[in-house]
């Protein structure tokens, strides 16, 4: 289903550690733009809702929407540096139009 590296995972883990969201799932989203290319979102959050799948990838629990798990089937969420100190999460999603893989 989805991904999550190592470095993703330990950021996540520090953020919910900060937050005070320790325990909770990390709920992963996905809506198709108009342009093809995917809109994602993700936050902690302890709501239970039917059909929701439950996963766990790199040690984080991860919750996805029904309406989401199409979209994210074969995504990896990364956690790199685009420019020096600029830190970013990134979604490499074959199901989004803009993905190009790494050669």
């Amino acid at each position: 289903m989805i991904t999550i590296t190592p470095a993703a995972a330990k950021q996540i883990s520090a953020s919910a550690t900060q937050g005070k969201m320790d325990g909770l799932s990390m709920r992963v989203a996905a809506s198709r733009n108009p342009d093809g290319s995917v809109h994602y979102g993700m936050g902690f959050d302890d709501n239970q809702l039917e059909g929701d799948t439950h996963i766990t990838s790199g040690g984080i629990n991860v919750v996805i929407s029904e309406t989401s798990k199409r979209l994210l089937e074969g995504t990896t969420l990364d956690y790199v540096e685009l420019e020096p100190g600029e830190f970013q999460f990134i979604f490499m999603n074959p199901n989004d139009a803009n993905y190009t893989p790494l050669a």
